[in-house]
């Protein structure tokens, strides 16, 4: 094989039921020189087997990474690779034949690209139609991710490209010392916000961060991310997450109590106001609810340093 022009990572964590497909989507790639990497991130169901029926193919190499973490598995899956671009698929994700392609042409024209991710549609369950309850904005919880059909650069961090479908300049990713393993999955708990974290590092240095629309992907939809518990609970580690990331920030003490409690109130005046709408009631409790991680979070931290002084 020649040299790799764009490295393919799965990072994967007990996914087996999906990760077939992944894996087959990014072998079926119209790009010429790549390489797929997975790295099994301490699974304990039949994901080495799901490999190794694989392992024939050139492209794909296999990789085992003991420590849990979603941002440690990408950080062992960057440090292997050949290329300068990686480019993050998730074991529950398909990529569109031509994702690669997109990916590294526009890396290709624009030597200040940091990040870029692309368009995100869902594969809803079996005879499952998605819930009245569940708004476009908790369908974004879910991986969906649409900015139009046409090229865009991101300036505000909440737009970033959502991780299932993300991809990354080596070259900018050893500059800021990997992905934070603070930030990110760690088994079943749901920290996110380290793309969020990348995009503010990268336009603070003077980078650029993309949209790229013909980068499709498709995210499969689990049947437990259809029961309103589990974003109840996606949300409260949202709320922790943004609290971690505001400490990065220096932003940090009385002022988080004042922006929580301002948001709790907010989301639980919307949860009266629209009563009779199931999607906004419970996407404003979700919202509510994540504030309350927040503000214990916020307070834990503010806790901390006082005890230890």
């Amino acid at each position: 094989m020649p040299q790799p022009q764009i490295s393919a990572i799965i990072c994967t964590h007990n996914r087996a039921a999906y990760l077939g497909a992944a894996i087959d989507s990014l072998l079926q790639q119209t790009f010429a020189d790549y390489e797929v990497i997975v790295v099994d991130n301490a699974s304990t169901d039949q994901t080495k087997e799901i490999v190794a029926v694989r392992s024939s193919h050139p492209r794909l190499r296999y990789l085992y990474e003991p420590q849990l973490g979603l941002s440690v598995a990408r950080n062992t899956g960057a440090r292997a690779a050949q290329a300068e671009i990686l480019a993050y698929l998730d074991d529950d994700a398909e990529a569109s034949q031509n994702w690669l392609a997109a990916l590294h042409s526009l890396y290709q024209q624009n030597p200040q690209l940091a990040i870029a991710g692309g368009k995100v549609t869902l594969i809803w369950p079996p005879q499952t139609t998605p819930p009245r309850w569940l708004s476009p904005e908790l369908a974004a919880s879910l991986g969906a991710y649409d900015l139009g059909d046409q090229l865009t650069y991101i300036e505000q961090p909440g737009l970033t490209p959502r991780g299932l479908n993300y991809s990354v300049r080596k070259q900018f990713l050893e500059t800021i010392g990997g992905f934070d393993p603070n930030l990110g999955r760690v088994g079943t708990n749901l920290l996110s916000n380290e793309e969020m974290h990348m995009t503010e590092l990268a336009l603070k240095a003077g980078w650029q961060v993309a949209y790229v629309p013909q980068a499709l992907a498709a995210h499969n939809v689990a049947p437990d991310r259809l029961k309103p518990i589990w974003h109840l609970n996606r949300s409260w580690w949202q709320g922790i997450s943004e609290c971690y990331r505001e400490q990065l920030a220096g932003r940090t003490g009385l002022s988080q109590l004042q922006r929580g409690s301002e948001r709790l109130l907010r989301g639980s005046y919307k949860v009266i106001k629209y009563c009779q709408d199931p999607a906004k009631r419970f996407a404003n409790l979700a919202y509510a609810y994540g504030q309350i991680g927040y503000l214990l979070s916020a307070l834990q931290g503010m806790i901390r340093p006082a005890v230890t002084k």
